[in-house]
Formats: C-alpha cells, structure tokens, sequence
C-alpha cells in the first residue's frame, strides 16, 4: 500500500464552534514522507511559518485538540478534519487557515468527507507506513480509561456515561470493526453535542462561541433542542469514536490495533499516544509490499477520482 495526498487543492469556509470567527480553509497536495501540517496564513514571521503536527504539539484539550506550538501559534479543534483525514488514509497535506481554529461545518465530520471527495485522494511512490501495537498499552485518568490491545486491523470501541435523561435512551456503548463496517456509514454523520446549561460557562472561557443548532446537537434539562433530531439513535457514543479516530490519527500514520475507551476525551486520546510513542516495545513500524498483505479493515480506504 502507497502512501496517499490530494490530487488537488481544495478550499472550504466556515465558523468556528469556539472562537465564533469565519474561517477560510486549504488543502493542499504534498509530496511523500511529508505528513500532516498547518499553516496560519493570517499570522506572519515565526507564527506563520508551516507546523509539523506530532502528538506532542496537542497543548489544548479543552473540549477539543488544539495545536499550540513554542512560539503560540495555535490550530484548534483538528480532530474532525483528522477523523477524515485517516478515513481515507491521507499521509500527506498541508492545511492552511486564516483564524484559529478549524471550521466545525455541521459539527461531524461528513463535511470534510465530501471536501476530500472533491479534491480526490491519489497513491503516491513510497511504501505507506504503519504502526502496529504489540502489547496492551494503557491510560488512566480519574474514572476514565483507554486502551489498545493487539489485533491484526483495526477496531474502536467506546462507552460513554453522562447524568441525563437523553442519554439514558441511548446505548452508551458503540463498537465498530473497520473489517465488516464502514466509517463513512457509521461514523462520519455523527455531531459534537452539548449542554445548555453549561453554554454560559464555556463562554465565558472563550469557548463554543460559534455554536448553534446548524453545527451541534444541544440539549437542554430534558431533551434534544434540535428540531430533527438525532442521526442515529446513539448518535452521541458515535461522535465520540470520531473524535477518538481523529485524536489518535495525529500520530500521522494508521495504527493495526484495537483501541477501546470508557469516557474518553481528546485529553486522554493524546496521552495514549505519547504512551504508545514514550515505550518502544509497544509498537513496530511496518509497512507492506503487497496490498493483499494489508490488514482488512484498511481495504476499504479507496482512492477517489477529483469532482
């Protein structure tokens, strides 16, 4: 299996869910071993300059993954583009945008699913690499947890678990296996929610500025405030795997394993995947010659013609 960009650029606006700003958005083919990056093209000097994104570049996780590098430059809220982004197995991009944080569309990631489509998603001549888990690796933080195990594909599983009447009509749980289900399917349509209690708070933080029915599912003290509804009936549980595919994605290279999480956030995400990069037996590097040889559930990763 090759490694894979765009084959052309691609533009997108939109407003960000907590900065509240109009954003115009980039996306640009780049050449192999180049890997993910941003560009603010609205800061110059040392903040404007291209920025190589590693999981050690997640210096915010505030309800979101947010880059803030040595000199402030910051690129919020990544992890619905990145969830795209290992959709279609993209290893190399450039990413610029004129604010702070990346446009939240309808608040899944289908959107940039669709941005993609446009652009198209072509194989370049260089082995794409992976990284495939050798041991269990896992985090704890406060009643929460995440994991990986071993495991020939790749597979996510998620239990949430909130005080709320919504979320007892819903199954907490949700577990997907790349081999058999599909992430456009399964995955893509699922939104960011939040509470309306807790807008005023977050506000006052800074955050969810740019929030509305358009763009998140909001509840109130009993109920689902938008008007249509839920995409699916465990919307909630879904939309945290697609922030955990994204989370976990900017390692900047599949990962061949089982990942699995109780109430997991964008701030435990991270530390699973400085854990799984700070121990060296966890993890091998590998790459394959054959695609026959290719796990299965990164078959269905296909490369799409440009609209």
């Amino acid at each position: 299996m090759k490694q894979r960009t765009l084959a052309q650029t691609v533009t997108a606006t939109g407003v960000g869910l907590h900065s509240g700003e109009r954003v115009s958005l980039t996306l640009h083919p780049a050449p192999v071993h180049y890997g993910i990056a941003f560009r603010r093209t609205d800061l110059t000097g040392e903040q404007g300059e291209i920025v190589k994104l590693h999981p050690h570049l997640i210096n915010d996780t505030r309800l979101s993954s947010t880059v803030v590098t040595e000199n402030g430059t910051r690129v919020g809220t990544i992890e619905h583009i990145m969830s795209a982004l290992a959709a279609y197995g993209i290893d190399n991009v450039l990413i610029e945008l004129d604010a702070p944080e990346i446009p939240i569309m309808d608040g899944s990631s289908l959107p940039f699913i669709f941005l993609l489509q446009e652009a198209g998603v072509v194989e370049q001549n260089a082995p794409k690499k992976f990284i495939r888990i050798l041991k269990e690796i896992e985090v704890h933080d406060t009643g929460k947890w995440v994991k990986f195990s071993p495991h020939n594909g790749f597979k996510a599983a998620l239990t949430i678990e909130f005080d709320h009447p919504v979320f007892n009509r819903s199954n907490p749980r949700f577990e997907i296996d790349f081999a058999k289900q599909s992430y456009i399917e399964e995955i893509a349509r699922a939104r960011t929610f939040g509470f309306m209690q807790e807008v005023e708070l977050m506000r006052k933080h800074g955050l969810g500025l740019g929030g509305n029915l358009t763009n998140a599912i909001v509840i109130d003290e009993t109920d689902v405030l938008n008007p249509d509804g839920l995409r699916y009936p465990d919307e909630f549980v879904r939309h945290k795997i697609l922030d955990a595919i994204g989370d976990l994605y900017i390692v900047g290279y599949p990962i061949i394993g089982a990942f699995e999480g109780h109430k997991s956030g964008h701030a435990i995400n991270n530390a699973l995947l400085r854990a799984i990069l700070a121990d060296a037996s966890s993890h091998e590097w590998v790459a394959f010659d054959e695609n026959d040889d290719v796990p299965e559930a990164f078959w269905g990763i296909e490369t799409v013609q440009a609209a």
